[in-house]
């Protein structure tokens, strides 16, 4: 009995052996004596038509409209400070008061003068009609009355230069002097202040020379901020560069209105997101299929059981989408999946 129970147990031994030899037949098939395996197992798609749309995306920094440092044109001392940090200026507002007791009296003169040469023409303008005066004392009072003129307009301009204006309005993001601070006039003017106004905003980027050409001035574009995550904003691109740098990127200007709900300030980053009206039906693979760089793009595409490397040109991309412009026709395989494990010319089997 013994035996017989040995016997069965080893007949039943063998037949898990055989059965799993026959399971693992195929996948034993596919390795040489060597142990180098010659059939590998991909995932392909057919090649097909889409229509692809042009989708762009770019990072730029925010600027200010106008960001404008202000420098005194005057020199003396400060005697007055009407603005801080954060405070937001009316164009044409007073920031600063430099001391102008001087520039008081020499206005006062100058305007004296002015007033009396005024006179002095208007008198050898009678006395020459009356034929009392000559040609010449005639002609030296009308250059009287223009330099008493003239200086009277200078030292008027260098009144209002005291006071220290903006020139734009915006807010105050730098105050360089203090109450009782020394300033300097030109040419080595001090510089007193920084204002930006952000009533409008403008992106600068730069972009690929194929992506110049798609775009176009006063195209309107998405603008999204990861400081506001929830926000999207409309811009419209003010002016594409017509020259390109060293790198072959072309300056690109995009103008924003401001907020005030979610105010965006200059130094953030943007990102750009622009979609052309137009699609347009192409040949088109996934992005995962290519083998290589999109400059010299490459893919397998399986025909009877063999993956062929082969040469494509690609045209623009969309999501995970990428447009075939020439190497492939509509309906044939191409791996997406395996590819970094086979040569041209090798042996596959495709997953289903």
């Amino acid at each position: 009995m013994k035996k017989g129970k040995l016997i069965l147990s080893v007949v039943a031994v063998l037949v898990v052996i055989a059965a799993i030899l026959i399971m693992n037949k195929k996948k034993m098939a596919s390795y040489t004596a060597g142990g180098i395996k010659d059939v590998y197992y991909v995932s392909v798609e057919k090649v097909s038509k889409k229509n692809l749309s042009e989708s762009l995306s770019f990072v730029g920094t925010i600027y200010a409209n106008n960001d404008v440092n202000i420098v005194s044109e005057t020199a003396g001392k400060v005697t007055a400070v009407f603005a801080k940090v954060g405070d937001y200026k009316s164009a044409g507002s007073v920031l600063f008061q430099v001391d102008d007791e001087l520039k008081k009296a020499a206005l006062m003169s100058a305007e004296a003068n002015y007033e009396k040469a005024k006179k002095d023409y208007e008198r050898a303008q009678t006395l020459f009609q009356q034929k009392a005066a000559t040609d010449a004392q005639l002609d030296m009072a009308k250059l009287g009355a223009a330099n008493a003129e003239a200086q009277y307009i200078v030292a008027k301009r260098q009144m209002a230069d005291t006071k220290i204006k903006t020139p734009i309005s915006g807010f105050i993001t730098s105050r360089y002097i203090d109450l009782g601070s020394m300033v300097q006039g030109a040419p080595q003017a001090t510089l007193v202040a920084n204002v930006v106004d952000i009533s409008r905003v403008k992106v600068k980027l730069n972009i690929a020379e194929k992506d110049a050409f798609i775009l176009k001035t006063g195209d309107q574009v998405s603008v999204s901020t990861d400081v506001y995550p929830q926000a999207t904003f409309t811009g419209r691109i003010e002016s594409i560069g017509a020259k390109g740098d060293d790198a072959h990127t072309f300056p690109i200007e995009i103008s924003i209105a401001n907020e005030a709900k979610h105010q965006l300030k200059a130094g953030m980053f943007a990102r750009i997101s622009f979609s052309s009206k137009n699609s347009v039906e192409s040949i088109v693979i996934p992005r995962a299929a290519l083998v290589g760089s999109i400059k010299t793009p490459q893919v397998f595409v399986v025909e009877n059981g063999i993956a062929k490397l082969r040469d494509i040109t690609v045209g623009n991309e969309s999501g995970l989408d990428v447009q075939v412009l020439n190497g492939l026709s509509i309906g044939e395989e191409v791996v997406v999946s395996g590819q970094n494990n086979i040569v041209d010319n090798i042996k596959v089997e495709i997953l289903k």
